[in-house]
Order: structure tokens, then sequence, then C-alpha cells
């Protein structure tokens, strides 16, 4: 018997074609899966089966007479509790946020999948207003790793990780405003990618502004290319969004990376403390990626840590988010939420702007590097997951969670396409992320390559352990 839950969004509409099994079916699975495991990890802050099975029957039917309405029409997918969905409340992890509504309206990226009829089986679990890399919240809790409950799943797109690595529907709608899609792809052992800012449009516009990207959060690099041709469909109500592209992402997957100029950076010019077994890791796929053709040289972008600018762009953005709120609102935060607030409220206008200028020279220096090369490669994550509930690991020299994701957020501030690809595990067992990082708008070459490492050299991560611990069951 196939496990529906195990299979692709690509092979999950191929099958719908060829009758193998019906987009009720794949939802009954899902909706089983994700009841089960989520007293586990608490991906999820609503699950709508009742909806989602309505959806399935809706599309089910459409295959029955040959017109699907879309490109992903059955397929199970999960929407981050930070992104407006119709007919759901968006809680976005706060206390603050009223339940009443009314909810009329969808984000920009899931009304294009509801026009491709999508199933939605429900919102996933972020921190506060998506604030940090770990995905805890006052008013819906932590997220545990599937590979470790007790571990974080990363954040802060950590509910839609955690159910995409343990069935929960193959698709996740994900944000990235510092890492978000990507680190939680890394500790989970699922591909993430951030594409270049305004691919997919966003609305309402985020607080943090231009460094909030939205994505794709799969299995594979196939599945987000597919995803990334439904939500990055042109909006009118983000006035900042792309062109669409022209053409698809999944039909430019297959050219493999021969003749790519690579620039391996393993540690930022000795700046990152990474981890030995991550670092193994991530260098066995920079030499597959050699061996696939690609001309791999040891390369540092060469830039100063601009994790200064991002707090005081990141802060700020949080200040701005919550300005609206009462005394008694704000003793509801999170108690590190509300540190960050405190320290953004005391920005002036010219903090903000000189921190601007930070951010537009790193992009022009990042520009000038993918002169050179045509992709960076690094690990995505300087470790593995660590302790649940935490904002930064036991024993760490920092107190914010931008000091243990060095590798991320610097392209969140040049807007470059990012991915996380799978590529190992720790002793402990957890998963390991190489990150692909593309020039600004070479978006289909990110897929490319990590599509080149999927087809060789990433290996198939064992399933998580809670998935065997269930099958164990009697």
């Amino acid at each position: 018997m196939t496990d529906l839950t195990a299979l692709t969004a690509g092979r999950l509409v191929a099958g719908y074609a060829a009758g193998d099994f019906s987009p009720v079916e794949v939802t009954r699975a899902a909706l089983e899966r994700a009841e089960g495991v989520d007293p586990r990890v608490n991906a999820f802050v609503r699950i709508d089966g009742d909806t989602a099975l309505e959806q399935a029957r809706a599309s089910a039917e459409r295959w029955r007479r040959g017109a699907p309405a879309g490109l992903v029409d059955g397929v199970p997918v999960t929407v981050k509790d930070i992104l407006l969905q119709r007919g759901a409340p968006t809680y976005k992890g706060s206390w603050t946020v009223s339940g009443a509504g009314p909810w009329e309206e969808d984000a920009p990226s899931v009304a294009r999948l509801r026009e491709h009829g999508a199933v939605f089986l429900g919102k996933t679990t972020t921190p506060e207003f998506g604030w940090k890399g770990v995905t805890d919240s006052p008013r819906h809790g932590a997220t545990g790793n599937p590979y470790d409950p007790g571990r974080t799943a990363g954040g802060s797109s950590g509910g839609g990780a955690a159910a995409v690595a343990l069935g929960a529907g193959p698709l996740a709608l994900g944000t990235d405003g510092g890492g978000s899609v990507r680190i939680p792809a890394a500790f989970s052992g699922i591909f993430a990618l951030k594409p270049t800012y305004g691919r997919v449009p966003l609305y309402p516009a985020s607080a943090f502004g231009t460094l909030a990207h939205v994505g794709p959060m799969t299995r594979d690099a196939a599945d987000a290319a597919l995803l990334l041709d439904v939500i990055g469909a042109s909006d009118p109500r983000d006035w900042s969004a792309l062109a669409p592209f022209p053409g698809s992402f999944r039909d430019q997957l297959a050219g493999g990376v021969a003749g790519l100029r690579v620039a391996y950076s393993p540690d930022f010019g000795g700046r990152v403390a990474v981890r030995p077994q991550v670092a193994a890791a991530v260098r066995r796929a920079v030499e597959t990626l050699e061996e696939l053709g690609a001309h791999v040289e040891e390369a540092d972008p060469g830039f100063e840590d601009p994790v200064d600018a991002f707090h005081v762009l990141w802060f700020s953005g949080a200040a701005r988010v919550t300005q609206h709120l009462d005394p008694e609102q704000r003793a509801r935060l999170d108690p590190g939420l509300r540190e960050v607030i405190e320290e953004g409220a005391r920005h002036s206008a010219l903090d903000y702007l000189a921190a601007v200028d930070v951010r537009m020279a790193l992009g022009a220096r990042l520009g000038a590097f993918h002169q050179r090369y045509d992709l960076l490669v690094t690990p995505t994550m300087p470790g593995t997951a660590f302790e649940i509930g935490v904002e930064v690991p036991k024993g760490a020299p920092h107190r914010r969670w931008t000091g243990w994701t060095p590798f991320s957020y610097p392209f969140n501030l040049t807007q470059q396409p990012a991915a996380s690809v799978p590529c190992g595990l720790d002793e402990a067992g957890l998963p390991i992320g190489v990150q692909l990082v593309g020039a600004r708008h070479a978006d289909a070459l990110v897929l490319r390559a990590a599509h080149a490492l999927y087809g060789t050299a990433v290996p198939r991560l064992p399933a998580p352990p809670l998935l065997a611990e269930r099958a164990a069951r009697p």
C-alpha cells in the first residue's frame, strides 16, 4: 500500500490524473497524520478537517471531469498563521489579536493556491508576529522538532516545517524575514526557498518592510518550483511585486550545474564557528556539485557582520507592528519581543536610514560578487536543533536569535534568493542543511542547482523517529 502522506505534490497530481487515488483519500490521510502528530510537536494552531474534506470532494469531482482547476488541484497545503486566509482567523501567535474577524480576505499567495484548487488543511504555528528564529508564543506554545520533539523545529515558520516533515501536507507557505523558512528547513530536514524579494506578492505589507519574503516549504526542490509557479503570480495589492516570471520554474529544473561558477564559503572567512559535523556534511554537498561539473572555488564574499543594521530595521519593525497596543496588551507579549520593541522604539529616522545605507552597500558588494560567481554555498545553520522553548542555545554568548543565524539574515538585507537543502544528519540524528544563494532574480538557478543535488547527493533522510514510533503502535 502506498503511504499517501509520503508523496510529493508532483506525485500526487500525477496520481490524480492517472486515477491511482483521489484528493479525498489523500486529504483524509493528511488530516489523520496532522491530528496524530500534532499533540507531540504542536505544528498547528488550527486544523480544519471539515473544510478540507469539502475542498477535496470538489477537487475529486473536477479530476473526474478531467478539468482540474490548476497546478495543485487537490494537494493538501498548510498556511503559516501570519498570512491571511479567508474564513480562518490569523492570530499571528499573539493574545493581542482578536479572533472575531471577519476574516474575508486571502493573502496573495493563499489566493493563488485557492485558484489552483489546493486543499487547506490548517494554519501552522509561528512565534508572536514572526519575530524570532524559533517557534514559540504565549498564545500557542512551542513547536517541537520532528526528529526530536524536545528540541526546536526552528522558526519562525517552524509549524510549517514540522507539518511537511511529518507528512501533514507536502506543501507549506512560510514567511522569511531573517531566515524563517531556511532555519526550520535545516533543523527539520526539508527544503525551503526564500525567493527574490517581490517574486511572491505580500499583502498586507509586513511591518518588517522589504526584509520579509513569502516562500515555499516542501519535500524537495521540484515541489518548491511547482509551488512557486503558483504563488509567484502578480497581485495588484502589492506595489513592490515583481513582474510575472517568464515561463515555468519547473521547466528550468533539468539544466544541471555543469559549468556553473560556485563560491564555497564554509565559515564566512573564519568569522563563524561551524560545528564539525555540519561542516563535513556541507563540504560533501559542495564536492558533489563539483562532481556534477560545477567549477567550485573556496571564496568568501568578504563582508562584515551586518547584524547591527539588521537589528535596527528588524526591531523598528517590531515596534511598529505593536505600536497600537495599550499597556495591558503589551504586558501579554512575549518578554523577548517586549525587549526588542523597546529597543526598536528608541531608534531615530536617522538610525534607520543609516541601516539602509549598510544594506545598500552590502547589496552592492554581493552584486559584484555574483558577477564572478553564479552561486554562493554556505551552511544554512552553523549547528543543529537545540532545546525547545528558548531563543538561544544554552551557554550561547549572545542574547538574540541573530547570534546563531549568521548565514541567513544577510540575504534578507540583500533580497537574494536562498534555499536550504537537507544534506545529512549529525551524531544525534538531527538534520543538517546546506544553503544555496543566487544573485537577485536568479531563483530558477537556485532551484536548478538544488534539484541537481536532490538527484544525486542529497541523502534521503530517514523518516523522523516520531513516525516510526506511530507505525510501531498496535
